[in-house]
């Protein structure tokens, strides 16, 4: 291992847990791909489907029905 890795483990153990919470989420979020606009389009469909609920056009189902339905498919 180099060097700085070595020095850097040596100053992350200083940090409180909270603060190496946060350098974790940097480090491994630094490996997704950049989602520019993903969210937005996640947050565009939510309302689209909310919207759909509200005319009539889409019925929700009550999460202990999906829930029965889920578990007997994994048997």
């Amino acid at each position: 291992m180099s060097s700085v890795i070595e020095r850097l483990k040596g100053q992350f153990v200083a940090l409180t847990p909270s603060e190496r919470a946060e350098l974790a989420h940097f480090l491994l979020s630094s490996f997704e791909p950049d989602d520019d606009g993903v969210e937005a389009e996640w947050d565009a469909e939510a309302s689209r489907r909310v919207q759909q609920i509200r005319s009539g056009q889409a019925a929700g189902r009550p999460i202990e029905d999906l829930l029965t339905e889920l578990r007997e498919r994994e048997r």
